[in-house]
């Protein structure tokens, strides 16, 4: 009997060490895909991100940063050269690389730093040069519709991403890769993601409801953070030692206002965090009495009915109005060419023709 426990212990034990073992480098990608004050919280999160990683070890050389970089210095910034993603107002911009900033910021440009690009490698800027044995994790935040998420000026549809994703699984540009979104509706940007290609993401949203803001701030003007990514990040540094599969229960329990979600190789979600985020011995707690939350949809409207900017708001309302009318007078004219019981002012349609689709939104 004893024999047989000392083997058990021993089987537990070595198992436990090859799950945990990794001789590789970190990398990590990550995207603020906004810009304008009213989307502070985008590039907050993204900053906030940075600063976790930084501590925990990863060296700037391994962390590219794509962020339009109007936020700091933005004439609307009460606290010039500051950043907050926390209403304890710590400053979450010091050191923030510029890799990719202003124009730069493109799904383009978003993608050949995945691959590696060899041409913007060769014009200076920095791209992934990681290898089979190493981890890659990658951060996105903005807005998000079915099928896409936005870039200051295009948008980054599934597909692509998707093809893109694969490719660098056949070229071995890492060992196991994790992706996190958040968007409105980011779950449909994983629907087809396969699970045998060492990738592991998680979404603020599925693939059908909008993601939310938090921190309220009256003082800085605006909302600080997006409810998903404070939480995993809040999270990652409250409890650095747990692995991926325990973050993600926490926050999908902390984000009350969407959905979080998961896809891909579930079974990489059993690694600690660390193998990701880097290590830190130091844990920071984090808490809010301010949780307020605003459908991101919606943000505009609430910071102008925040502000009393009256004229804003009346430009909003107006352009919403005329857009439904516009989309009602349409659905009307071809509603007999339409199933009689097809609601599709009250109804969640599956997206079917995504070609289609694209078209339409471009």
């Amino acid at each position: 009997m004893k024999v047989l426990c000392l083997l058990s212990v021993l089987f537990v034990a070595v198992n436990s060490l090859r799950v945990n073992e990794f001789n590789g480098k970190n990398w990590v990608v990550l995207v603020a895909g906004s810009n304008s004050w009213f989307n502070y919280r985008h590039q907050a999160d993204v900053y906030h991100a940075y600063q976790i990683v930084k501590k925990n070890g990863i060296p700037d050389e391994n962390i590219i940063v794509m962020h339009y970089d109007d936020i700091a210095n933005n004439k609307a910034n009460k606290f010039p050269g500051k950043v907050f993603n926390h209403p304890s107002h710590k400053d979450v911009y010091p050191g923030v690389p510029k890799d990719y900033t202003g124009k730069e910021v493109t799904p383009e440009n978003f993608l050949k730093v995945l691959a590696g690009d060899q041409g913007l490698k060769n014009e200076g800027k920095k791209v992934l040069e990681s290898g089979p044995n190493d981890h890659v994790f990658v951060f996105f935040d903005d807005h998000g519709a079915p099928d896409l998420v936005a870039f200051p000026n295009k948008y980054l549809y599934s597909d692509p991403l998707l093809k893109t994703l694969k490719q660098m699984h056949q070229d071995k540009k890492y060992g196991k890769l994790v992706f996190y979104i958040e968007a409105c509706e980011a779950g449909s940007m994983f629907a087809n993601l396969p699970d045998n290609i060492n990738i592991y993401a998680t979404t603020a949203a599925n693939g059908k409801e909008s993601s939310y803001a938090i921190y309220n701030d009256a003082t800085v003007g605006t909302y600080l953070g997006d409810e998903y990514s404070v939480n995993w990040m809040e999270n990652a540094e409250a409890a650095p030692a747990e692995t991926l599969q325990q973050q993600f229960d926490v926050t999908k329990t902390k984000t009350k206002g969407s959905h979080v979600q998961h896809f891909g190789d579930l079974s990489i979600a059993s690694l600690p965090i660390s193998q990701f985020l880097g290590h830190s011995k130091l844990s920071v707690e984090v808490t809010s009495d301010d949780n307020t939350l605003v459908n991101n949809k919606d943000f505009p409207l609430v910071l102008a009915q925040q502000s009393a900017d009256y004229q804003e708001l009346s430009v909003l309302s107006t352009g919403r109005q005329f857009l439904d009318t516009v989309f009602e007078e349409y659905v009307n004219s071809i509603q007999h060419l339409m199933n009689a019981n097809n609601d599709v002012f009250n109804t969640r349609l599956e997206l079917n023709n995504r070609e289609c689709y694209h078209n339409f939104v471009d």
